[in-house]
């Protein structure tokens, strides 16, 4: 099964180099999710954005994360703004060609 797409994007108030210190400590907590096969955290600091692409096992998953503490304080932190949450679908086939992470080995 190649799971769902979570991709999360706003903008940052503070500076990049402080959003980067206040983010790394919570990489642990983000790694125990139940579902979550992987993130990628972005950061574009000339346009002070920032946000992250997470590959879930399915659909229950990603909708458990949601509705969860890491997604509820992502929403309510004092650093973000203009948060946009979009969910997709893994196209596996055409993915698998182009060696996207999403087959069962890209679990590691």
């Amino acid at each position: 099964m190649p799971g769902t797409v979570l991709q999360v994007n706003f903008k940052v108030n503070v500076s990049p180099a402080e959003y980067e210190k206040t983010v790394t400590p919570m990489a642990d907590a983000f790694a125990e999710v139940d579902g979550l096969r992987w993130k990628v955290w972005l950061l574009n600091q000339q346009e002070r954005e920032a946000g992250g692409i997470y590959l879930f096992e399915d659909e229950p998953s990603c909708a458990a994360f949601l509705a969860g503490p890491l997604a509820a304080a992502l929403k309510s932190a004092p650093f973000v703004r203009d948060v946009s949450i979009k969910r997709f679908d893994v196209m596996a086939e055409p993915t698998e060609v182009t060696h996207g992470p999403v087959a069962e080995r890209a679990k590691v």
